[in-house]
């Protein structure tokens, strides 16, 4: 896996991983609060149903008491049954009273007005009631009185209670609201962190991969009309940056290939002319240099001259032809290991006997061996060193450089000390008839780069060392045992 794969997709989950995550702590914040309204408000009906209760305890004594009153101001039993019906309501209310009592202090109170009822029955029964029927003045307002403080007792105790639950109801009512108030506020900043979370998580999604998707589907939108000079950013660390480098790596690799097949087609072209016409033009050329040349031996002066031009310019056309018929058969015969060092120090001496070389000084360094066809080897050896010689010019320097690499790939390193190649000139130096001397035919590039294509090389041309351009043609080596061998 490559270095960096799946790092959108991590990205994009650690996004929506968060974002799930955010709105299952706002959930689980906005449960445990409202779990604590419930048990507040659970607690609060609990408190006001005790405190009701109360109340209502405290009406039923008054009723039990009225009863009492009746029964003293009427003079007889007429409301001894009344009295026993609101004495078993007390009853009932102070059972309830003291099963809801939380602490030792309620229950004290309610065992208090359990018993103060109790003595207010057993007065009203035992005492007030047959002094009442006895027609006892005394005894009744004795027991009257008494009658009153128990009243007032229980009252007190009912009292007491009320107000003690109406404060618990009051602080209940507090926590509850603040419960409330803070639920609220929590809520709002839950939802709008979580909105804009996930606002940021949707722009970060279109920066991270909807862009880079708009960006890939338009340059393979363009490739496929056929622009091959499209390039995608690659500045997405992720698989889409992955992706956009493997896309341009791709449409590089087709443009170079339709530039090769280009070249290619041109050169079959021109090769398939040459081949047609070279015999032709071949013939009529070698007359009139056989013309050209016996009647320069017979000619004196001016006509003598002339004839001389005709022959260099038959012998130019000759070069020509020759070119062409290069041109179309670069392929390569049997190949065999050639000590390179070797064919390049003849070629520059065959140059310099020929004098082509002139007064440039030519120097050769390195050893290696290539797999290649000798003569075709020393045709584009001979012409990289006569162009860099020409490039140099009167007093330069030419360097021949050999070296093989790790990957058994040999190279030969031209370089001159002349005034370079333009970025416009490299860019067409391999096609035919392209040429920056005057005088020049423009195939011998054209042709030296065909031969070094046909035995698995190339030519590439880019600035030297002496100030001036640096042809390297790479060619396979043999194996190391091959290469001693030769």
């Amino acid at each position: 896996m490559r270095p960096g794969s799946g790092t959108t997709t991590r990205r994009l989950l650690l996004a929506f991983g968060a974002l799930v995550a955010l709105f299952a702590a706002a959930s689980g914040y906005a449960l445990g609060r409202l779990s604590d309204i419930h048990e507040g408000t659970h607690a609060l009906r609990e408190v006001g149903g005790r405190a009701r209760e109360a109340r209502e305890l405290a009406t039923a004594v008054r009723d039990q008491y009225a009863h009492l009153a009746h029964t003293i101001i009427l003079g007889n039993d007429s409301h001894r049954h009344f009295h026993a019906e609101a004495r078993a309501r007390v009853e009932a209310l102070t059972r309830g009273l003291s099963a809801q009592a939380r602490d030792a202090e309620e229950r004290a109170a309610v065992a208090d007005i359990q018993a103060s009822g109790d003595a207010l029955d057993v007065l009203y029964r035992d005492t007030l009631l047959p002094a009442v029927l006895a027609k006892d003045a005394r005894a009744v307002e004795a027991a009257h009185g008494r009658a009153l403080e128990w009243v007032n007792r229980i009252q007190a105790r009912v009292d007491g209670l009320t107000e003690r639950w109406d404060a618990s109801m009051g602080v209940f009512e507090a926590h509850v609201g603040a419960v409330e108030r803070d639920s609220f506020r929590w809520a709002l900043l839950f939802l709008g962190g979580a909105t804009l979370f996930a606002a940021g998580v949707g722009v970060y999604i279109g920066n991270s991969v909807a862009r880079p998707v708009a960006r890939l589907s338009e340059g393979a939108a363009r490739l496929a009309r056929g622009d091959l000079d499209v390039r995608i950013p690659e500045d997405d660390p992720g698989e889409l940056g992955h992706l956009a480098a493997q896309l341009n790596r791709m449409t590089g690799a087709l443009r170079a290939h339709q530039s090769q097949l280009v070249q290619h087609e041109k050169l079959a072209g021109i090769g398939r002319l040459a081949a047609g016409v070279a015999h032709e033009i071949n013939n009529p050329l070698g007359v009139i240099l056989g013309y050209a040349r016996l009647l320069q031996r017979r000619a004196e002066g001016p006509l003598a001259e002339d004839l001389r031009v005709v022959e260099e310019e038959a012998v130019r056309c000759q070069h020509i032809v020759e070119g062409l018929l290069d041109l179309s058969r670069p392929g390569r015969g049997p190949v065999e290991p050639v000590a390179l060092r070797e064919a390049c120090e003849d070629v520059v001496a065959r140059l310099s006997e020929s004098a082509l070389l002139g007064p440039v000084a030519v120097e050769v360094h390195g050893e290696g061996v290539a797999w290649v066809q000798p003569p075709r080897l020393r045709q584009v050896l001979l012409n990289l060193v006569k162009n860099a010689a020409e490039a140099a010019g009167e007093g330069g320097r030419v360097e021949v450089r050999i070296d093989v690499d790790a990957a058994r790939v040999a190279r030969v390193a031209v370089s001159d000390s002349g005034p370079g190649v333009t970025e416009e000139a490299r860019a067409r130096l391999f096609e035919p008839f392209f040429t920056t001397r005057p005088g020049g035919t423009g195939l011998g590039l054209a042709v030296s780069q065909a031969i070094a294509e046909a035995h698995g090389g190339r030519i590439d041309v880019d600035a030297g060392p002496l100030g001036g351009a640096r042809f390297t043609l790479s060619l396979p080596a043999p194996p190391r045992e091959q290469e001693v061998a030769a």
